[in-house]
């Protein structure tokens, strides 16, 4: 377990909210470069060897989504060329890229919290908000990796069953029909299985209690409050308006002193995971320099 999973699921949780929100409801490029950059080191920290596989499909969808955007959109007064007889504009690829950056990085962020937020930790906190609530997202996530391997599975099977003889596109379709239908009604016994099961061992009757006992202690006391302080700084700017950025019909933005200190803030939120654990890590070092 790495030092930042270690800080108690509530203070994790509202971290991570206050980091996509601004990601996601911010248009400023710049909270989404920084939101990017800390993601993708943040992730190549928490996640397993094998789930950072999963990035090349984050930056492919990056380069559909960038391009897309100047094909569609013809607003913006740099004209860079012309194709069909349509302008395509500097303002409208840069906006692309931006909302493309925006999205790939609330992806990375939330493939952190997937690998950080284990079941038993959203049960925790949700546990005491809604029952119900919290054992189906601990359900929907915890079903996620079970669905692939056991369409795998099946997939393994069918081919030793021979039923894909024919090496061709449509007996490949046909196979993959088979497998999904399958998987749905696995999904669904699953499903109603599970919520036969809790509802016998009384989940949700009266106030429940958790396999683990996280307690709150000082450090998660002192890093919520900075969270907290970060996050009002860099949600203070945007309202105020001075991190304002126009795309249309020209780029225009504003730099002050108010904007330069939601930046510095936001970017100490987002690297807050990377300074705690490189933090522990010079301490271990130092530590196994003594022995």
């Amino acid at each position: 377990m790495t030092s930042f999973q270690s800080f108690n699921p509530v203070v994790t949780a509202i971290y991570f909210l206050f980091v996509t929100a601004i990601a996601m409801f911010s248009s400023n490029p710049i909270f989404v470069i920084i939101s990017l950059i800390g993601a993708v080191i943040a992730y190549q920290l928490q996640v397993s060897e094998k789930k950072k596989r999963t990035q090349l499909y984050f930056w492919v969808l990056f380069i559909i989504l960038s391009l897309i955007n100047p094909l569609v959109s013809h607003n913006g007064i740099t004209v860079l060329f012309v194709m069909n007889d349509n302008p395509v504009t500097l303002e409208a690829l840069i906006y692309g890229i931006s909302a493309s950056a925006a999205i790939i990085a609330v992806l990375y962020w939330f493939g952190i919290f997937s690998e950080i937020m284990t079941s038993d930790r959203l049960l925790y906190v949700l546990g005491g908000l809604s029952p119900k609530l919290s054992l189906i997202i601990s359900m929907a996530l915890r079903y996620v990796p079970l669905f692939s391997k056991q369409a795998e599975k099946i997939n393994h099977s069918q081919k030793a069953l021979g039923l894909y003889k024919e090496d061709n596109i449509i007996d490949a379709l046909k196979g993959k029909i088979r497998v999904f239908s399958v998987m749905v009604t696995w999904t669904l016994e699953n499903g109603i299985i599970t919520a036969d099961s809790m509802s016998a061992r009384g989940y949700g009757i009266g106030k429940r209690t958790c396999y683990s006992d996280y307690k709150f202690r000082k450090c998660d006391f002192i890093l919520l409050i900075f969270c907290c302080l970060m996050f009002a700084v860099s949600l203070w700017t945007i309202i105020s308006g001075d991190t304002e950025f126009v795309f249309y019909p020209y780029i225009k933005s504003q730099i002050s002193i108010k904007a330069c200190a939601g930046y510095i803030s936001y970017a100490v939120l987002v690297m807050l995971p990377i300074i705690i654990e490189a933090e522990e890590k010079l301490k271990w070092k130092y530590l196994i320099s003594k022995i």
